[in-house]
């Protein structure tokens, strides 16, 4: 049975980390913070996970062993986000944002050697970096990077060398806007298939639009931006864009199979799905009712 680190709240509400089988079975707590834990890493060797860690003075990356144990700090407390390994399991590459309306507005990409905590700018090209770059994902052979800027406008998942040359737009859209709400549509959150052939991502209306965002309450103007909110697969030249389904933060199996979250009325709480070759079906590591989570992460 495969295994999956998730992020949920314990009994104080708190986001910890949880070791858990595909099947929700021997769910086990690995954090025991007063600060929420989130955003989970698994190392492509499976032997260590990177996560953020919130306090007071902002998000902090750490690392531990799979199960948890020897756990520390790398990065003092920031504006630290989504972390990501190099396919060697030595290095992470991850996003500083700065303050804004959502974190991928004035974001750089950093990368560190987890062994030294050495780390540098992923991209220094000023040309670059003049644009907002984040939400980076390494492709399995480390030779290209899956990003999120906005250096074409909206936010669109890119794809570049390591050092960000020769980047690209690699998610086609139909349109730039989305025909009903007038608002832009947006990509997030890559995700690179164990292979390296396919990279699924959210892409939608922003949640910024919304009533809890812009203290304007207007349920029906929320409901259509919640519609926008799919998961999309696209090959790593750009071809072959499918809808997946409804959803955001895509993950993959390690067979190969992709991931969405979306919230459930039904569950009373949040819904992961898997893709199958026989379709889709419940991932069911998160509890019911659960109304919020941190995201999870395979072992390779």
């Amino acid at each position: 049975m495969r295994e999956i680190i998730v992020s949920c709240p314990d009994e104080n509400n708190i986001l910890q980390l949880y070791h858990i089988k595909e099947d929700g079975s021997s769910r086990r707590k690995i954090t025991n913070s007063n600060h929420e834990c989130m955003m989970p890493a698994v190392s492509p060797d499976g032997s260590k996970i990177v996560f953020v860690q919130q306090s007071g003075k902002g998000m902090a990356l750490w690392i531990s062993n799979f199960d948890g144990r020897n756990q520390k700090i790398l990065t003092e407390s920031g504006r630290n986000l989504i972390p990501s390994w190099f396919p060697d399991s030595k290095h992470i590459v991850w996003m500083i944002f700065k303050p804004g309306k959502h974190p991928a507005e004035n974001s750089q990409l950093h990368i560190m050697n987890t062994e030294t905590r050495e780390s540098r700018q992923l991209f220094s090209d000023p040309q670059q970096i003049k644009f907002s770059n984040s939400m980076a994902v390494v492709s399995p052979k480390g030779t290209k990077v899956a990003f999120v800027s906005n250096r074409s406008g909206n936010y669109r998942v890119w794809l570049s060398n390591l050092d960000g040359s020769d980047a690209k737009p690699i998610s086609p859209t139909s349109a730039e806007h989305d025909g009903t709400l007038k608002l832009p549509i947006e990509q997030k959150v890559p995700s690179w298939s164990p292979d390296g052939k396919w990279i699924a991502h959210w892409e939608g209306v922003e949640m910024i639009h919304m009533s809890k965002f812009t203290g304007r309450q207007d349920r029906e103007r929320d409901k259509l931006i919640g519609e926008t909110w799919n998961v999309w697969v696209v090959d790593s030249d750009g071809n072959n864009k499918r809808k997946a389904g409804r959803g955001d933060d895509p993950t993959w199996s390690p067979d190969g199979f992709v991931t969405r979250a979306f919230p459930d009325p039904k569950k009373g709480g949040l819904k992961i799905m898997v893709e199958t070759r026989s379709g889709w079906k419940e991932l069911p590591i998160v509890p019911p009712k659960t109304p919020r989570y941190g995201r999870f992460a395979w072992k390779p």
